[in-house]
């Protein structure tokens, strides 16, 4: 049977006035008869563009327009005796709210209630408007009209869409994205609960812009997203906020070891070659993140906090990540004054060079130098390189830098017997310039030194760029019988089969091999032993570096390292000092592990707090690794005694003593630090600020400084339940207020 036509459904409801005249009156003759009025209604049906409905007093279709069931993909059998709720619901993002039930619930007019297909297999979406029926008193059901606006709803949806994502990618846009944290806060806040903010910025994209075209920027956008979809995989929401800068919103996640693994893995897999018509492109990504409400409880504070560790980041020389932390921003305002400072050094020719020998282990004979730069400056003294070096790569001052020092490395060279090599460290910025390879040919040419006594050590991170770019220059410096030397190998991610192509003359082991580890003083030897085989299995020599103690050059001899620099040697000499050990005859080094060659190292350590108990001590941290660290400061302490390590800014580590020397203590952690990004090492979880709240504190990011602090303090000056050594930083000793 098919459809009832909405005349019958019209004459089946006729009410006792219409059968009171059969024959129109003089006065209505002129009107439309009720025949033609449903001939209109019906080709208006007819048409799709308007329908008709009709229920009984339980809500269930007593009609529904032909093109409106077809549209449903059903046929009115079906549908008759079904209730109107079940087959239509409330379109999605209909500004009302309430469901079709609860408006014929009220038995009361209504229109424009937009309402779509329940079955999202057929796409439907009508604006209903409906009137209840009586039959005298009792209630008999609704009728009414439904306009077919799926192309008109559809279009506004994506609209809004549009309005939210980016075009080009699909990502969430800027606005949608502070929405986003905005609400998440919000709601998080009240919750009690923790999310991340990560910022990415793509490192040479606009290199690819400027050499194969806006096209292909596009191109490699549009794979960017798709790469970043890939290892969020749903944990967290995506944006594009412009150019080439995007945000990953991950909630319900402070553990900043995972949160550095998945920025480790962020890097690496944006870092990977691009095909895009106009040829292959390699980019790369630094990572910025804060973690609310450990660092921000707002969106505004949050992002200033994720923004301030992306510069960090890139400023830290690019291709990595960086937590936030409350001293970035103290941080950041040194670091442009010293971009000033050292713009100006450089046209003052303020810089110096300083020479560390690289000594033979078979005979103790010295067979190069190693050239480090140095820098006096009128207010700050003696700049040490690793303070002024990342700054230099950050501003790109490191490549005329690096021109000058490349220079000054062959003239100095001169004065020296031909059988002394001079080194020099290359940064990847200095090495990917247009013109690198070409200004160390004319250096060498200019000064008449022999190329084979000029040493260029790249870091791995140079062997992640074009590859056919370093494939030429590599192969146009070893054609100059420059040496070539991979420096601090280990510690990035060049590939073995890739050492196998490269003109390569030896692998440097960087000092980070070395540092002191729970059960090994001397380092991770098993490491340092594997890289041995290797090189000598590829024909290459191994240098290690930073070596500070007689028991570690014993054992580097015997695993067959071939050189070593460090202060179990020398430290770094001036040319004139250089000079003059040259004028002695054949250049040989005793080694030796006294006290001023070891002092030397403790510039890097720093004062932590140790609490137990109820007592808080300042105490010096003098190693740290990622199972334990070595304080100083505490004597008399028994092994087996657990204390809990305060780092600052809420990071506390329980750790256990280990081993217990006089006024030294070797500590193991219950649970392991993580990478902070910069090199260092940083606790998994910090002291919740939902936590102090909760013990009468006000709720805010945390503070700089050190949590116990944060607490209150009691000085209790000799009630220290363990004696103070004369290494114990002052102000030791203090009661952790109740």
């Amino acid at each position: 049977m098919g459809a009832m036509p909405f005349s019958d459904l019209f004459r089946s409801r006729k009410t006792p006035t219409d059968d009171v005249a059969s024959e129109p009156s003089s006065a209505s003759a002129s009107t439309m008869s009720s025949a033609d009025k449903l001939l209109v209604i019906e080709d208006i049906e007819q048409s799709g563009l308007t329908g008709f409905w009709a229920t009984d007093s339980q809500g269930q279709i007593t009609y529904l327009s032909p093109a409106i069931v077809e549209r449903l993909g059903g046929t009115f059998e079906m549908v008759i005796g079904t209730s109107l709720q079940h087959l239509l619901v409330p379109a999605e993002n209909e500004g009302d709210g309430r469901s079709l039930g609860l408006k014929l619930a009220t038995r009361k007019s209504f229109s424009n209630l937009t309402v779509q297909a329940s079955d999202e297999k057929h796409e439907l979406v009508l604006r209903l408007s409906g009137k209840p029926l009586y039959n005298r008193e009792d209630f008999a059901g609704f009728r009414g009209s439904a306009s077919d606006v799926t192309e008109e709803f559809r279009s506004e949806e994506e609209a809004k869409r549009l309005a939210k994502f980016d075009s080009l990618t699909g990502l969430a846009n800027r606005h949608r994205m502070e929405q986003r944290i905005n609400s998440t806060l919000h709601a998080f806040k009240t919750a009690k609960r923790s999310a991340a903010l990560m910022m990415l910025d793509l490192d040479k994209f606009k290199q690819v812009n400027d050499t194969l075209g806006h096209a292909a920027g596009d191109q490699l956008l549009q794979q960017v997203a798709e790469r970043l979809r890939s290892v969020v995989a749903g944990r967290g929401e995506i944006g594009r906020l412009g150019g080439d800068e995007f945000q990953v919103l991950v909630p319900d996640m402070d553990d900043r070891g995972e949160l550095g693994e998945i920025a480790k893995k962020i890097i690496q897999i944006l870092s990977q070659p691009y095909s895009v018509e106009e040829g292959r492109a390699i980019i790369g990504c630094s990572v910025g993140i804060a973690v609310a409400p450990y660092d921000g409880l707002g969106c505004d504070e949050l992002t200033r906090a994720a923004d301030l560790a992306l510069y960090a980041s890139k400023n830290g020389g690019r291709g990595q990540f960086r937590f936030y932390a409350a001293d970035l921003e103290h941080e950041a305002n040194l670091r442009k004054r010293m971009e000033e400072d050292l713009a100006q050094a450089m046209d003052d020719g303020k810089f110096t060079l300083e020479y560390q020998p690289v000594v033979s282990l078979s005979d103790n004979r010295v067979v190069g130098l190693e050239a480090q730069y140095c820098w006096d400056d009128e207010e700050r003294g003696r700049v040490t390189p690793d303070t002024f070096l990342p700054v230099a790569e950050g501003s790109r001052l490191i490549i005329p830098i690096g021109e000058w020092a490349i220079r000054k490395v062959c003239e100095q060279a001169l004065e020296w017997p031909g059988s002394l090599r001079v080194s020099l460290h290359v940064s990847p910025l200095q090495f990917e310039a247009s013109g690198f390879v070409e200004s160390v040919e004319q250096s060498l040419k200019d000064t008449g030194l022999d190329p084979a006594r000029l040493e260029l050590r790249l870091p791995e991170s140079v062997l992640l760029g074009d590859a056919a770019k370093i494939e030429a220059a590599l192969a146009a410096l070893f054609k100059l019988g420059v040496r070539l030397t991979l420096d601090q190998f280990g510690s990035g991610l060049s590939s073995l089969s890739y050492l196998r192509r490269a003109p390569l003359d030896a692998l440097r082991i960087g000092e980070g091999f070395f540092e002191p580890m729970m059960g090994s003083d001397l380092g991770d030897i098993e490491l340092v032993r594997a890289v041995v085989a290797l090189s000598a299995a590829m024909g290459m020599e191994t240098l290690a570096s930073g070596v500070h103690a007689m028991d570690l050059m014993r054992e580097l001899k015997a695993l067959g390292v071939d050189q070593v620099t460090g202060f179990v040697y020398s430290d770094a000499l001036s040319p004139d000092q250089v000079r003059e050990e040259l004028e002695e005859g054949e250049w040989t080094l005793a080694p030796s592990d006294n006290g001023a060659q070891r002092a030397t190292r403790r510039t890097v350590f720093r004062k932590i707090g140790v609490i137990h108990e109820d007592c808080y001590y300042d105490v010096t941290l003098r190693n740290l690794s990622r199972s334990g660290a070595m304080i100083e400061g505490l004597e008399d302490v028994p092994t087996g005694t657990l204390f809990v390590l305060d780092f600052g800014q809420g990071q506390l580590a329980v750790s256990r003593v280990k081993r217990s020397m006089n006024d030294t203590q070797g500590v193991e952690f219950e649970q392991e630090l993580v990478d902070d990004g910069a090199g260092g090492l940083c606790t998994r979880h910090r002291v919740s600020p939902y936590e102090l709240a909760a013990a009468g504190a006000p709720l805010q990011a945390l503070p700089p400084g050190k949590y116990a602090m944060a607490q209150g303090l009691a000085s209790t000056e000799g009630l220290a339940q363990f004696k103070l050594s004369g290494n114990a930083p002052k102000q030791s000793g203090r009661k952790v207020a109740a």
